[in-house]
């Protein structure tokens, strides 16, 4: 009989060679070896609002499941196992580092405490197999989508990192809308040796030379960023690029920097909505508040370096970038969804303990039926938390307990 590791070790071996149209069914042979009656693994839309199966040969067909009404859908909203109330299905988060990716359903006569373990183990590989096959299946991606994706918001999704990385220190987590139908916005954050970076961009217009314009901007800054540049050096490359390539279009960023060993937070601000600054639960909307500079696009930059700020952080505090998309949203009446009304979505998620990700989830939903789900600009939202006293206890991440259905 195969042991626990010869059924790991057999599942990474078979993986290299297998499509992504193959991997639920690949899964699915290990949960059986190791005890189980089988397992189904379901991956979120773009906009998180449905689990939807990936194809398993041979097995009844899954569906899709509701985010915010299912058992599984809180086993992704928490990223903590659930079971149901006999406690022969478990629902377990399949998380990239903090990125959630889905949820992995297993089944099995009698799932104790051993075959849970096992089982939260094969979620953790099922998700590193997604993310390792997405970017050269169209299965997979298709998977996520609802819809038909327009050029240039395929052009920069194709740009865009992960939604949602961090490290014990701090987490950063970013959603773009309308996710189908983006045209000038777009965001990064990666990780260095001293700490965070951070970009928001909003090109001006809402068609395929705004995403061009985005993405040039976006390879500009990564590439001044990854050769040494500092934050002026990376905003005067944009626009050197701009003005070079792209002379009808403007843009507004922020571009910053955050220290995860003392969290000292440098940011250029070009023309940008300002960063908002939320410390125990209450938003301090002046102590991030500068004076922006010029936009980026005409030369303005290169003949008059911008102004680089900074502040200190303090343990807990959350930092939201945004574009005016966001504040400008309109109801159908005419109602602006302001920046009131943003800062206080927020806090009330950060009362209720939701990490970054489910805040700017239930934020964009709400952001979405503002405006009768008819988006008519780009909206971005980047939430990042210093959270440097969770050292060693994954951040904001809640832990993997185990709970069951009620009710």
């Amino acid at each position: 009989m195969s042991t626990y590791e010869d059924v790991l070790a057999d599942l990474l071996a078979r993986s290299h060679l297998l499509s992504g149209r193959e991997l639920a069914s690949l899964v699915d042979d290990a949960g059986r070896r190791m005890g189980l009656q089988g397992t189904a693994m379901y991956v979120a839309d773009l906009q998180q609002m449905r689990l939807v199966a990936l194809p398993q040969p041979g097995a009844a067909r899954q569906g899709m499941l509701d985010v915010d009404t299912s058992l599984a859908g809180l086993a992704y909203r928490t990223q903590q196992v659930q079971r149901s109330r006999d406690g022969s299905t478990a629902w377990l988060p399949m998380i990239d580092g903090i990125e959630r990716l889905g949820v992995l359903m297993v089944t099995a006569p009698s799932l104790d405490g051993a075959l849970l373990r096992r089982s939260e183990t094969l979620a953790g590989v099922a998700a590193l197999l997604v993310v390792s096959k997405s970017s050269h299946s169209d299965l997979l991606v298709e998977a996520e989508r609802m819809r038909a994706m327009t050029v240039q918001a395929e052009l920069l999704w194709a740009f865009l990192p992960p939604r949602t990385i961090g490290t014990a220190e701090v987490t950063s987590s970013a959603v773009l809308e309308p996710a189908y139908d983006i045209g000038g916005d777009t965001f990064d954050h990666t990780l260095d040796d001293s700490g965070l970076h951070l970009t928001v961009i909003d090109s001006m217009g809402h068609d395929l030379a705004s995403g061009g314009a985005s993405a040039a901007g976006l390879a500009a800054c990564r590439a001044t960023r990854r050769s040494g540049g500092s934050l002026t050096d990376i905003v005067t490359s944009i626009d050197r690029i701009l003005n070079e390539w792209f002379t009808d279009r403007l843009m507004t960023a922020v571009v910053a920097h955050l220290d995860t060993s003392d969290g000292r937070l440098t940011w250029i601000n070009c023309g940008h909505p300002p960063p908002l600054l939320i410390r125990q639960g209450r938003v301090l909307p002046q102590v991030l508040a500068r004076e922006p500079g010029l936009p980026l696009g005409w030369g303005f930059v290169i003949e008059s370096p911008p102004t680089e700020h900074s502040e200190r952080l303090q343990p807990g505090d959350r930092i939201l970038l945004y574009s005016d998309g966001v504040t400008e949203a309109r109801s159908p009446e005419g109602d602006l969804y302001g920046e009131e009304r943003l800062a206080d979505t927020v806090i009330r998620a950060t009362a209720a303990g939701d990490p970054a990700p489910e805040a700017l989830r239930r934020l964009v939903q709400g952001l979405r039926q503002h405006q009768d789900h008819k988006l008519r600009d780009d909206a971005t939202i980047l939430l990042v938390e210093w959270h440097p006293s969770s050292r060693g206890t994954g951040g904001t991440r809640p832990g993997h307990d185990v709970r069951s259905a009620r009710g």
